[in-house]
């Protein structure tokens, strides 16, 4: 049996998360989950006000993100959420202990680091729109950032520089050892 795929776009703010993680599922023919929309409206208030999160409000946004990571229940009948092939889930798992406890989570979790110049990621933020993060939580979240080492193997990094097309091509690749997206899913009894 083709193995699931669970996978996390992770960055700062403002590294384009949400449009690779959307176009990484589309290519590997998964769902996707935008981590912003797991956040309560007291955190997504407090972000749009530019107060940071603290790891108190971290931890049961993680666990969340983790229980959408796990959910492997291949009887969607049963669950409209599962997800038995895999999914991308955008969320900025910023230090290596939040990334720890996704791990812990989703055994077999990929990471995608998105990455790139701070000045150039400050600008993406000021040009969004219809966005709650404020450009000036950027500081705080790269202050906040533990970046991967080569001691995290399951991170794939990538450089914002890169087209976003270019981007998920080449991540698609790296994730499926270059197989066909299509080969990585169990088709469906007739």
């Amino acid at each position: 049996m083709p193995r699931r795929l669970p996978v996390v776009v992770m960055g700062v703010s403002g590294t384009g998360k949400s449009s690779v993680a959307a176009a990484l599922a589309g290519a590997l023919g998964v769902p996707w989950i935008d981590g912003d929309d797991l956040h309560v409206a007291d955190a997504v208030a407090r972000m749009r006000a530019g107060q940071p999160l603290a790891d108190e409000d971290r931890w049961p946004w993680l666990d969340r993100i983790g229980a959408c990571l796990a959910n492997a229940d291949a009887d969607a009948d049963a669950d409209a959420t599962a997800t038995p092939h895999g999914v991308v889930v955008a969320c900025s798992a910023l230090r290596r202990a939040y990334r720890d406890r996704l791990r812990a989570a989703s055994p077999g979790l990929r990471f995608v680091f998105l990455d790139g110049p701070p000045s150039l990621i400050r600008r993406r933020l000021e040009q969004r729109t219809g966005h709650y993060m404020p450009p000036a939580l950027l500081d705080s979240q790269l202050r906040t950032l533990e970046k991967p080492g080569t001691d995290e193997a399951d991170v794939l990094h990538a450089s914002i520089d890169t087209p976003v097309p270019q981007i998920v091509a080449d991540i698609a690749a790296r994730l499926t050892g270059g197989a066909s997206p299509s080969t990585l899913q169990t088709k469906a009894s007739p």
